[in-house]
């Protein structure tokens, strides 16, 4: 009995001793570490001095200090940030359809958001949009929307004597259809044509959270699943301005058809900057924010695509020269051509 109790007492001493030295090591470990992690803290603290006082003679603020430790977290986060989207690319962008906790399915990020300018006697031309690829509709529209990630509208505005017979026509038409953009603080004018696709952006920015927002106009035919492909290629540009790009004669003249009032803003050569033809073009998320928040200050030339092109003048934007949204040279890959 006593050499079994001698034996017991033996086989636990060997496992506290196991125990103390397993503790001991992580311990080493762990104080190693943070020491390691200490000194380079140290290491990123001194360099900063060095930076900041060019000797290193008199000592940064605890602000400053602060401000640092605070940008190397921040520096962590992005870099963990960017792992996870480096490896959402190589799985396609979004390999699946994103899901909440509970399982059910979140809603797919909208590809674009077509605006399709339209005026109040344009039926005809609108049904044959409708006919050509856009449908007849909430069950069409919600099937491009779910099949495509394409949402397309009509976008209109008032009449000048507001609640006329034209007005009234309109809103029944959208009753049947629904497919309308209506803009009550739009007057249906050339003159604020401008200001129609202005509105257009902000609104459509506002309320769908889509990758793109197009602008076209109700005499073309619009190829969506060109269009997808196209701006596929584009999904990592957060700030680009997508269309059949040109520049040309500012009209200074009354009698002249593309007579441009404020032609001498555009300096003694009176010649238009790089822009998109107005026929159909994209922007990004990022740009149609802009719009959205600027609404108020952006200012409108008598011409849309060149008002367009102006506010994104002076930002940092990437102008994409694609001939695909060049609708008059229609080819089996063009994105548009006439109805």
């Amino acid at each position: 009995m006593a050499r079994k109790g001698s034996s017991m007492r033996l086989t636990s001493s060997r496992v506290s001793s196991l125990l103390i030295s397993m503790f001991a090591t992580f311990a080493s470990f762990y104080v190693a570490g943070r020491l390691w992690q200490e000194s380079q803290t140290r290491v990123h603290l001194i360099k900063e001095l060095d930076r900041v006082t060019g000797q290193g003679k008199s000592a940064i603020s605890v602000d400053d200090t602060l401000k640092i430790i605070a940008c190397r977290e921040q520096k962590k986060t992005l870099a963990a940030l960017e792992i996870q989207l480096s490896a959402a690319r190589q799985e396609g962008f979004v390999s699946k359809t994103p899901k909440h906790t509970d399982g059910t399915e979140t809603k797919k990020r909208p590809l674009v958001v077509i605006g399709i300018m339209t005026s109040l006697g344009n039926k005809k031309k609108r049904d044959a949009v409708r006919q050509a690829w856009m449908g007849t509709g909430s069950a069409s529209l919600k099937k491009i929307e779910t099949e495509k990630g394409v949402i397309a509208r009509f976008v209109i505005g008032r009449s000048a004597n507001k609640g006329d017979s034209m007005d009234k026509g309109i809103d029944a038409e959208n009753s049947q259809t629904d497919d309308f953009i209506i803009l009550d603080d739009v007057v249906e004018a050339p003159e604020e044509a401008s200001k129609k696709v202005k509105l257009f952006f902000a609104y459509a920015a506002d309320r769908w959270d889509a990758q793109f927002y197009a602008k076209s106009i109700d005499n073309i035919y619009v190829n969506i699943d060109a269009l997808g492909s196209t701006l596929a290629a584009h999904l990592e540009n957060p700030r680009a301005y997508i269309g059949c790009m040109k520049s040309g004669e500012v009209f200074s003249e009354p009698n002249q058809k593309w007579y441009e009032p404020e032609w001498w803003k555009f300096g003694d050569k009176k010649a238009y900057f790089r822009h998109a033809y107005g026929e159909m073009y994209v922007i990004t998320h990022a740009l149609a924010r802009f719009v959205s928040i600027n609404r108020n200050i952006l200012h409108s030339y008598a011409h849309d695509d060149v008002s367009t092109g102006s506010w994104f003048v002076g930002l940092d934007v990437k102008h994409v020269d694609e001939g695909k949204f060049c609708c008059s040279a229609w080819s089996s890959e063009a994105i548009c051509a006439g109805v």
